[in-house]
Order: structure tokens, then C-alpha cells, then sequence
């Protein structure tokens, strides 16, 4: 039981809305420790200096004017002291002897014994016949004190000499309680705040972590659904930031995965098909020349030399799967070297030429120079260009004409195979290249697989060769540039 509370902790420490919200509630939390801080060791001591400082400026012109005054000619002074220090003002005589004491503004009675204010009174008058300041006042010496718990004020005494009914007194003004009152309610009111500031925060965070959180998980779905093969998953994000973007992202996967499937289907049954065909033709043909022409030299040439030809033309198929497959996988290596160009595409011209003549189209080759040195695969490149003749002779009509034509300059070697047709529309141009894609509309001649494009593409990518198709004046042209 422990063991599945603990995995199910830490899938839920694991996701991302957990974490977020870990980091809101982090910085929220340093934010607190930061007011904290600055109030206890900035705000709090600045407020009881203040206080101090502003009680000190009232009394100031008080106390100067009792150096020439005798404090029993106004009965209401004492009071009136009392309540500007907002805390005890206590008369002693020479002897150390209480004679009167007021607290924010009210005489205490020292005599009642059943008043609690009388307690109180009492408390404090002990607490400071107690100090050391007391004994300095007694002998005439003014004194101030703050009274400190380690770093934080609590409160603030005077002490001063006066005249009262003609004899040398002394004046203690003291304000302790209050100034700790307020500190304490400050502090109360500074943890409500804390716990309502991280209450409050505590939600937001999960909210904005849930709402962040909630396109990445119908991301997550789309992608799983993806992952077994629902292409149809889509995604309602309306959103401009990097998650709409990625939901974008997937949205375009999921329709490229669409399209290549239904092409994949395609090419299956394509191949298929055309592998189904050559099958037949040599089978018929095989059962003929076992059971017809067997005697017939000519006839049985003729048949065996198809039989021949279509097994040839079974085995490019496979060849072209093959190399495609391992191309995209990566165990296929490149085998460079040092060839003349023109004979490798004087001798891929010569074997499409049987299949060009079948359809009385002109193959015409244009090659002023016949001595190109260039560093390629010699095999490789020769199945580009065997790919792209095929591609053109499948599209051009009966009695047209191809034209392979080489240019070179000082840096680069420029092929284009060219034959007449209707333009491939501008969308598709960049759909050609992929894997199962075949260009333009069918016709009905299939020479080549359906991926014959796309293991262009793959070859002349892995020379660093540069390739496209131009569509202009009823010609439709490809083309690739190597670099001399």
C-alpha cells in the first residue's frame, strides 16, 4: 500500500503542472521571506525610531520651559505630558520617592489596592527603581534609554530633573507597552497577510499550472492517437505562443502522416501490381516456350529475351525498395571516387533508349564537353539519372522528345533532363520528393517504382548536391548542380 502511494506520488511530483506549480509557490514564498525580513529588520525598526524621534521632538520645548518652571503652577501639565509620550509619566522626589504617576494621560492611584491599573502602576514603578538609570537620575544626571529585546525596540524612558511645589523632583516618561502593542498587532497583522497571501497564491498557481498544462495534455492525446495510427486527431488551440505553435506542429505531422499513408497504400498496391505483371509475362511466357515454341528458334528468342527483359525489369523494382530502405536507414555508405560524368550519362542514356524507342520518343543528349572529372558514386549516381529518365519517358507523350542537357561553368556542373507536359502544380513541387510520391498525373506507363524521386532526392542529398523541378514554356525540367 505504502509502496503504490509512493509511485503514485511520484508520478504526480513528475508532471509538468506539479513542478510549475512548485515554482510559482518557490518564488511566492521567497517574496514572503523577502517581506518578512525587510519588515522585521528595516520597517519595524524604522517605525519605533520614528516614533521615538517624533515623541522626543514634542516633548522637547515641554521639558526646556519646566528648567524655569515649577511643574505644580499647571495641574493639567502632568497629564498633558503623559499623554504626549503615549505611555507613564512618573514624579519622584529626591529620595527616590513616588509622588504621582499618570498613564496615557489618566492618574493612577497607588493606594487602591483591589485596582488593577494600581497593580500595574506598581509593576512598573519596581521595574524602574531597578535600573541602573535610576540611581544616575537621583543624582541630578538626565538620562534617555530604548529599551531593546536583541534588535527590535520595544519602547523608550526620560528621564529629567524638574521643580515641583518648590523642591528639586524628577520626571520619568516612559512608553514601553504601546509601542510593543502596536509592533505585536503589526506582526498579526503581517501573518494573516502571509497566510492569506499564500492560500490565495497556492490556488492561482494551480489554476495557471492546470491552464498551462491543459494544451499539453490534449498534445500528449493527439500524439498518442497518432502513435496508433488515427491520423485524424485534431487539435483546437487557439493559441500564439510556443504551444500554439507546437499544436500547429502536430497538426501538419498528423496530415503529412495521413498523406504518406494513403500513398503507402498506394505504393503497395502500385508495386503490387507491377510486380504481379512481369510475373505473369514470365510465367506465360515460360509455359509457351515449354509447350509452343520450344521448336521455333526465332519465336523462342524473342519469348526468352522478354522473359529476360521483365525479370530484369522485376529485379530494378526490388533494387530501387532495397536501396531506398537502407539509404533512409543508413547502412548504406557512399563508395566515391574520381569518374568522367559523360560516360556515366552516356550509358545510362544507352539503356533507357529501348524503352524511350518503344514510345517513339526522342532521347537527345547534350553534353558539349565529353571529359568531366567529378568525386561521386559512380553507382549511385548512375540509378539518379536511370530514375529521372524514367520518370520522363513515363510522362511524355507518344512522339516527344527528352532533352538531356549538361552546362558547366567554372564551378558548377549543371544536369537537366527536360521533356514536354502539362506543369506540376506549384503546391506539389515539394510533395514529389517524398517517399511513394509519384509526379505529375499517370500515364499509363510505369517504368520505375513509385519511390524512384524520392531515392533522387535521398542520393543527391548525401553528395551535397543541389536538385530541384522548373516548369516554363510547356517543359517540365529537373534538374541537380554539383559542385566542381
Amino acid at each position: 500500500m505504502n509502496i503504490r502511494k509512493n509511485l503514485n506520488f511520484s508520478r504526480f511530483r513528475s508532471r509538468i503542472a506539479f513542478r510549475l506549480w512548485m515554482m510559482m509557490m518557490t518564488l511566492v514564498l521567497l517574496t514572503i521571506g523577502f517581506m518578512w525580513v525587510a519588515q522585521i529588520y528595516l520597517f519595524e525598526q524604522k517605525y519605533a525610531e520614528m516614533a521615538l524621534t517624533g515623541t522626543q521632538q514634542r516633548l522637547e520645548p515641554v521639558i526646556e520651559s519646566l528648567a524655569t518652571k515649577d511643574l505644580a503652577e499647571d495641574e493639567q501639565l502632568m497629564r498633558h505630558l503623559s499623554h504626549i509620550s503615549n505611555g507613564e509619566l512618573i514624579l519622584i522626589n529626591q529620595e527616590g520617592i513616588l509622588l504621582q504617576m499618570y498613564s496615557s494621560g489618566h492618574k493612577v492611584n497607588f493606594y487602591d489596592q483591589q485596582d488593577k491599573q494600581n497593580a500595574d502602576g506598581q509593576m512598573i514603578w519596581k521595574q524602574i527603581r531597578e535600573q541602573e538609570q535610576f540611581q544616575e537620575l537621583l543624582e541630578g544626571r538626565s538620562y534617555q534609554l530604548v529599551n531593546r529585546h536583541k534588535t527590535r525596540i520595544f519602547g523608550y524612558e526620560l528621564g529629567f530633573p524638574v521643580t515641583y511645589n518648590g523642591e528639586p523632583c524628577f520626571v520619568i516618561l516612559r512608553n514601553l507597552i504601546m509601542l510593543k502593542t502596536a509592533l505585536d498587532l503589526n506582526r498579526r497583522q503581517l501573518i494573516s497577510l502571509t497566510v492569506a497571501l499564500t492560500a490565495a497564491a497556492s490556488l492561482l498557481a494551480a489554476l495557471l499550472s492546470r491552464q498551462f498544462t491543459k494544451p499539453i495534455g490534449q498534445i500528449k492525446e493527439a500524439v498518442e492517437r497518432l502513435t496508433h495510427n488515427d491520423f485524424s486527431a485534431g487539435l483546437q488551440i487557439n493559441r500564439h505562443d510556443e504551444l500554439g505553435q507546437l499544436s500547429r506542429s502536430v497538426e501538419e505531422l498528423a496530415r503529412a502522416l495521413q498523406r504518406v499513408e494513403l500513398l503507402r497504400k498506394e505504393v503497395i498496391a502500385n508495386v503490387s501490381h507491377e510486380l504481379r505483371s512481369p510475373l505473369a509475362v514470365i510465367g506465360g511466357y515460360a509455359e509457351m516456350v515449354r509447350d509452343i515454341t520450344w521448336k521455333d528458334d526465332t519465336q523462342r528468342n524473342e519469348d526468352l529475351n522478354l522473359i529476360i527483359s521483365e525479370a530484369k525489369r522485376m529485379s530494378s523494382m526490388v533494387n530501387d525498395i532495397l536501396d531506398y530502405s537502407q539509404l533512409q536507414a543508413g547502412y548504406l555508405q557512399l563508395k566515391k571516387d574520381w569518374y568522367n560524368f559523360y560516360d556515366i550519362l552516356e550509358s545510362e542514356v544507352s539503356i533507357c533508349q529501348p524503352g524511350a524507342n518503344e514510345h517513339h520518343i526522342v532521347l537527345t543528349l547534350d553534353c558539349p564537353d565529353q571529359e568531366i572529372l567529378l568525386y561521386l558514386d559512380a553507382l549511385k549516381i548512375s540509378q539518379v539519372i536511370r530514375n529521372l529518365l524514367y520518370n520522363a519517358i513515363n510522362h511524355t507523350q507518344e512522339g516527344g522528345q527528352i532533352i538531356v542537357q549538361v552546362r558547366q561553368t567554372t564551378d558548377i556542373l549543371h544536369l537537366s533532363i527536360s521533356n514536354p507536359g502539362l506543369p506540376i502544380p506549384e503546391a506539389d513541387r515539394e510533395l514529389i520528393w517524398e517517399r511513394y510520391q509519384r509526379s505529375q498525373h499517370q500515364s499509363g506507363r510505369r517504368l520505375g517504382t513509385g519511390i524512384g524521386l524520392s531515392i533522387v532526392r535521398t542520393i543527391l542529398e548525401a553528395h551535397n548536391a543541389s536538385y530541384g523541378v522548373d516548369c516554363q514554356d510547356g517543359w517540365t525540367s529537373f534538374w541537380f548542380d554539383f559542385r566542381l
